[in-house]
């Protein structure tokens, strides 16, 4: 319970005033401090916390910021990478993103990060300023960046919330990523119920730079300066992490207007190139970039990283904002601002390079030999503490977590009437293909802009994004984003395993070579024993697969109390995987009769078992959720990455002509997708499939693909399958006469035809039927 009684004066609350009022009462339940929490800040300091500090400590000992819930389990990553992972990363957990030596001199750094209530809050400026935030995480890197990627879950697609949320961070992730000029080269868009007030709004940037300018967060240096520089700091964003991001919804919750962040794009676009001068000039000894919990965390956090200690003047903050106090300053999410430390012989070269860009830069403070970060305001002392307690010691909670009662009976296999006529297969195969679960996202991605930059290999419909890194040596990287919620709701582990599976396999197909791991966990409460034993599993399943699989986690996100009331979203672990492409000239395309190929024949790689549990077809067919998800042995994804990746290695062409995983909607999906991005017919058997033409169909069997080759490869792709140990099957060909445009399937005794123009107006009309009151209305000002 709190105190009724008067508050401090924020105006005058200095160090000596608390020490002389003790009893003094103070808001600390409101800015979301538990009892004990307030009771250990004050034990830590002596004295009760000036208003200053307590507004540091309660953003910096948030949720989203110390992860207190979930460090104990993330502790297993450390436990599980190997040595060999480790010598793969340059920058790992615990930095603002990882980072990877690609070869050639040349890093990457990449990272998700989620902006999730105040995208429900807000769309538009919810998700600009994600897209913002995670964009200047890779710039503290030290790096260029170069793509973005989203991954987006709403509420059920017809719902009146998901009409009002769904364009406005579709035109705020555009909007923002657009301006900066960077690349969108995919994702995913998801609609599910659960999301239903809580949508997921997750961003992804990757950044290329040279090894040898790699940046850390640390302040180090007696003397250095501790310079604030970019936008100016006003009243937006105060709350952003302690009141949106660390509890759950309820109703009303969109009325959170304030805490919300508004973003300047052409701001941080100006901001990029200024940090990538100072780099190139050597001047910046630690940056950190200004996002959740503002200047309390870059400040806080460049300390405790240091050698010493800090003086910051918050007098000489640049502001847009008059009579702010310091507690505001402190904690505002004001956008597009980083904080650096420079010697002091280097300061007019910094102050130089920022003036060239019209950036505003402020000499804010020092680092000191001392032990605490001290903050004046006023010309007074407003803030006395040790920095570590604030960025790295707060609260480490050991929540109680137990498998749920319920999920015996969820795994049960529900009882569903399957389609087995030849009609009832045809018709299902529409059904899905034009369902909110697997129509054309186009509406969405055309949207954004793909091939800015000039450097995009791959993006639109693609499995997985493919950049360009060196325009000398043609060297890339591949990535691609994945997560099931159904099936982690039906079995956590395995789910995020198989989140892992798909988006591992989707850098495959490409031919790339599969490299490093970033990830976004998005749970419910963590007060809730069930969503926390669901995130425990999920932790457990993700680091075993990346240790299995030697890819390293370099990092990731933890988005708790994603629900609304007591209703929690469906678990839901974001997996980015990056890959090594060595030549993008190499890289194994998705699109059937490209190139002059007019005989192709085409294979299924893997093999397919009655797996539907938490399939598409169960939601679209009975809005039913059941059973097990499919299995998943990584040893298989690793022998489909061994086959696409020696393909374009050892092999002096291509005898794979196209490539794409099969993952929700199974074969079906894959051979309407397939014929209506290329333009062509399919005819397809399904006898050596499975011998049931259902399960063949909309099975979500893993570790398989969906490959074509020119007939006369057909034997070079048998024999490289059969030396990795891929199990293949010979299932069709590609009809390119005009008279053939058809997708044909048999199997038994079932056969059925679809032309392509009906297969392709299902799955590409849905979305836009669905959003075409937002068509062209989605812009700033309307979002504002």
């Amino acid at each position: 319970m709190t105190d009724n009684t008067p508050h401090a004066n924020v105006h005058d609350d200095t160090v000596d005033n608390a020490a002389a009022t003790p009893d003094l009462a103070q808001p600390w339940a409101e800015l979301g401090l538990k009892e004990d929490e307030y009771a250990r800040i004050r034990e830590i300091l002596g004295r009760r916390p000036t208003d200053a500090e307590l507004a540091m400590y309660s953003v910096m000992w948030s949720e989203h910021c110390s992860y207190k819930s979930s460090k104990v389990h993330l502790r297993y990553f450390g436990e599980t990478t190997t040595d060999a992972m480790k010598e793969k990363m340059l920058a790992g957990i615990g930095e603002n993103a990882g980072v990877v030596d690609i070869g050639d001199g040349w890093a990457v750094t990449f990272k998700v990060e989620s902006h999730n209530h105040p995208s429900y809050v807000e769309p538009y400026q919810g998700a600009a300023t994600g897209v913002g935030g995670i964009v200047r995480d890779i710039m503290a890197m030290g790096a260029r960046p170069v793509a973005v990627m989203d991954q987006l879950r709403f509420g059920p697609a017809d719902a009146p919330d998901t009409q009002r949320v769904l364009p406005g961070v579709v035109a705020g992730v555009g909007g923002y990523g657009n301006c900066l000029g960077l690349p969108n080269i995919g994702g995913e868009t998801v609609f599910d119920e659960s999301y239903a007030g809580n949508p997921l709004v997750n961003a992804l940037c990757v950044g290329v730079l040279p090894v040898e300018d790699l940046h850390l967060a640390f302040a180090s240096g007696t003397g250095n300066r501790v310079v604030l520089f970019g936008s100016r700091t006003g009243l937006d964003g105060i709350g952003g992490v302690s009141v949106l991001a660390s509890d759950t919804f309820e109703e009303g919750a969109e009325r959170k207007l304030p805490a919300v962040q508004v973003g300047d794009p052409f701001a941080e676009k100006v901001l990029i190139e200024c940090c990538l001068d100072l780099y190139k000039a050597g001047v910046v000894v630690g940056i950190q970039d200004l996002g959740g919990a503002g200047l309390s965390c870059a400040v806080s956090e460049l300390a405790a990283a240091g050698d010493g200690g800090m003086e910051i003047n918050l007098d000489n903050v640049h502001l847009r904002a008059e009579n702010m106090t310091a507690a505001e300053i402190l904690s505002s999410e004001s956008q597009e601002r980083m904080c650096a430390v420079v010697k002091p012989e280097n300061m007019d070269e910094f102050m130089a390079i920022c003036a060239k860009w019209d950036v505003i830069a402020s000499d804010i403070g020092v680092v000191t030999d001392g032990e605490n970060l001290v903050v004046t305001h006023d010309g007074k002392v407003v803030v006395d503490a040790p920095p570590k307690t604030i960025a790295d010691e707060g609260p480490t909670y050991h929540r109680p977590y137990a498998r749920p009662e319920w999920q015996d009976a969820l795994q049960q296999t529900p009882d569903l009437a399957r389609p087995a006529s030849s009609d009832e297969l045809r018709a299902t195969v529409l059904d899905l293909a034009a369902s909110p679960a697997l129509c054309s996202r186009a509406h969405i991605t055309e949207q954004y802009d793909r091939y800015v930059r000039g450097n995009t290999v791959a993006a639109k419909d693609a499995d997985a994004g493919v950049l360009r890194v060196n325009e000398e040596t043609g060297r890339g990287v591949a990535v691609s984003t994945d997560a099931s919620g159904r099936y982690t709701k039906l079995d956590p582990r395995t789910g995020t395993r198989l989140a892992l599976a798909e988006a591992h396999r989707n850098v495959s197909v490409t031919g790339a070579m599969p490299y490093a791991v970033s990830n976004c966990l998005n749970f419910g409460s963590p007060e809730n024993p069930d969503a926390m034993w669901q995130f425990a599993e999920a932790v457990r399943g993700l680091a075993d697969g990346a240790a299995e699989l030697n890819v390293p986690v370099t990092g990731g996100n933890v988005s708790f109390y994603n629900q609304t009331g007591d209703e929690p979203i469906l678990p839901t672990p974001v997996i980015a995987v990056l890959g090594i492409v060595e030549d993008v000239e190499k890289v194994i395309g998705n699109r059937l009769a490209q190139d002059g190929v007019a005989d192709e024949v085409l294979y299924l790689l893997g093999e397919t078992f009655d797996e539907l549990g938490g399939s598409i077809w169960q939601q679209v067919a009975h809005d039913a959720l059941g059973g097990m998800p499919p299995a998943i042995d990584l040893a298989n994804e690793e022998k489909l990455t061994e086959f696409f990746h020696g393909t374009i290695e050892s092999r002096g062409e291509h005898f794979v002509s196209a490539a794409r995983d099969l993952s929700e909607g199974g074969l079906s999906q894959a051979i309407v997708e397939a014929a209506a991005q290329s333009g062509v017919g399919i005819e397809v058997s399904l006898d050596d499939v499975s011998a049931d033409p259902f399960v063949a169909l909309f099975s979500e069997s893993a570790s398989r693909a969906l490959v074509a080759v020119p007939a006369g490869a057909a034997a070079d792709l048998e024999a490289r399958a059969a030396e990795v140990g891929v199990p293949f099957a010979k299932i069709g060909r590609v009809l390119t006469a005009d008279d053939e445009k058809v997708i044909r399937v048999s199997g038994g005794d079932i056969s059925f035809e679809i032309p392509v123009s009906e297969a392709e107006s299902a799955w590409r009309d849905t979305l836009p039927k669905l959003f075409a009151h937002a068509a062209g209305a989605n812009s700033v000002v309307e979002a504002e």
